[in-house]
């Protein structure tokens, strides 16, 4: 059960997101990802189709839907980990098509894992130090040469302990990453996406796996990101949480773009609604099954009718394979 959120007092939502009305594939004012015709098949079974697509800049981005609808697929294409099989997307005003993950992070794109990514046997400040960028140490022979980096060493190491301290995981920084508990982790790797000051933040849903008592710290943390300049889009399958940080929600179905918009009209939207209870939810099925009596509606005839066809395809492959074995 998600923990109850309250919205933080003095943060207030960013508006004016978009040009025109709020529609799938809406244009944004000012957009820091643009995609198009992105598209991903995984044998016969397609997990991205989407037209169009844009990132607003400066902004908190809520990507939902239910399970299977392509959320993970689509964070993995736009950031390298997996290349479409058709599509184009830029991050920042640069073709990102074809760009292998190392690369977008150099450019300022960094993700989290919904399965954290933290080495156990390195300790906390050790994980920290490995998202730095450009470290004049890690150039073969530069590295034999301590004199070169070891200045620009202490420079990591105290931004490292810096942000370790706003995370509140300083008094773990000698330890193990693998003694660190699930929500631990999740902050030592959105501390540890910082050491690489991004321009965008992706992360693939930050409260899966959290106990309650850190969720308020990890809300509080992406709502800082915000406060920092950072674009911020994650995954998230917790509505609270969506409607309280969200400035901006796309919603996903079946691999598609279903509906866009500020939190608290998109979650009256019926497409949103089909997409997470199905197309039916208002029939009754005490009435469709006829143990409770009552009229039947145009919905329920059709749930009825789509039933039916259902069970005469089962009689049928049933049917011929009862010939097969005979």
């Amino acid at each position: 059960m998600s923990a109850e959120i309250s919205p933080p007092p003095t943060r207030s939502k960013t508006t004016g997101l978009h040009i025109g009305d709020a529609a799938p594939g809406v244009k944004k004012v000012d957009p820091i990802i643009v995609a198009d015709g992105v598209k991903r098949v995984f044998g016969g079974l397609t997990a991205v189709d989407v037209e169009h697509l844009e990132i607003p800049r400066g902004a908190i981005t809520a990507l939902i839907g239910p399970n299977g609808a392509g959320k993970t697929t689509l964070f993995n294409l736009l950031t390298g980990f997996d290349k479409p099989d058709e599509g184009n997307w830029s991050f920042d005003g640069r073709d990102l098509a074809g760009i292998p993950a190392f690369k977008a992070a150099r450019m300022g794109q960094v993700r989290t894992f919904q399965l954290t990514k933290s080495l156990g046997l390195l300790t906390v400040l050790e994980n920290m130090k490995l998202g730095a960028t450009h470290q004049t140490g890690e150039r073969f022979f530069a590295g034999i040469l301590p004199g070169l980096w070891r200045s620009q060493e202490a420079e990591i190491e105290a931004k490292a302990r810096d942000l370790l301290t706003r995370f509140k995981l300083d008094a773990k920084a000698d330890d193990f990453a693998a003694s660190l508990s699930g929500g631990q982790r999740k902050l030592l790797e959105m501390a540890r996406a910082l050491m690489s000051d991004p321009t965008l933040v992706m992360l693939d849903e930050p409260m899966a796996g959290v106990n309650p008592a850190l969720t308020q710290s990890l809300l509080d943390h992406i709502l800082d990101l915000k406060d920092l300049g950072m674009t911020v889009v994650f995954v998230e399958h917790d509505m609270h949480m969506v409607r309280h940080i969200a400035d901006w929600v796309v919603v996903m179905a079946e691999g598609r773009i279903v509906a866009e918009g500020p939190p608290d009209v998109v979650m009256q939207d019926p497409a949103v609604i089909d997409a997470y209870l199905g197309a039916h939810q208002d029939v009754d099925l005490g009435v469709v099954t006829g143990r409770i009596p009552g009229e039947l509606t145009g919905d329920a005839e059709e749930l009825i009718e789509a039933q039916q066809s259902l069970s005469e395809a089962v009689e049928t492959e049933q049917g011929e394979t009862g010939e097969e074995q005979r």
